[in-house]
C-alpha cells in the first residue's frame, strides 16, 4: 500500500491566516454584540469561543510565533496600569458599597449598553486571546 505524500505545515494551517481569522472574529463579534451583558446567550458564546480558542492553543493546532528571549525595561511599565486597575477593583470590592465605590464593570456598563461598543469589546477580546494562544 502506498503512503500518501507528506503534507506541509503551510498547507494544513491555511485556516489560521489573518485573512481567514479576522473576518471570522468580526462575525463572532457582530453576533456577540447582539447579546446584553451577562445574559445566558452572551455567557454561552464566551464559553464556546473561549473554550475553542483554549483547545486550539493547548493542542498546538495554531501556528506559533517565537517568544522574545528577554523583555526590555519598557515592558515593566505595562504592569503599572494593570496593577492600578487591580488595586481600584479590589478597593471597591472591599468597601461593600456599590453606590459609593462602584467597580470597574459597573462603570463600564453605560458604555457597553450600545451594540457597537459591545461588538468592539468582543473583537478586542478575541484578537487578544488569539495573540496569547499563538505564543
Amino acid at each position: 500500500m502506498e503512503q500518501p505524500p507528506p503534507v506541509t505545515v503551510e498547507a494544513v494551517r491555511t485556516w489560521d491566516r489573518p485573512w481567514v481569522v479576522i473576518p471570522l472574529f468580526v462575525l463572532i463579534a457582530a453576533v456577540g454584540g447582539l447579546f446584553g451583558s451577562f445574559t445566558l446567550s452572551a455567557n454561552l458564546l464566551v464559553l464556546a469561543v473561549g473554550g475553542t480558542l483554549l483547545w486550539l492553543g493547548m493542542t498546538g493546532r495554531t501556528g506559533r510565533r517565537p517568544a522574545p528571549t528577554q523583555l526590555g525595561r519598557s515592558a515593566a511599565w505595562w504592569l503599572v496600569p494593570v496593577l492600578m486597575l487591580a488595586f481600584v477593583e479590589l478597593y471597591a470590592f472591599s468597601k461593600h458599597s456599590i453606590d459609593d465605590y462602584p467597580t470597574l464593570s459597573l462603570l463600564a456598563d453605560p458604555v457597553l449598553n450600545t451594540y457597537l461598543a459591545r461588538a468592539a469589546c468582543y473583537f478586542g477580546w478575541l484578537t487578544g486571546f488569539w495573540a496569547l494562544i499563538r505564543r
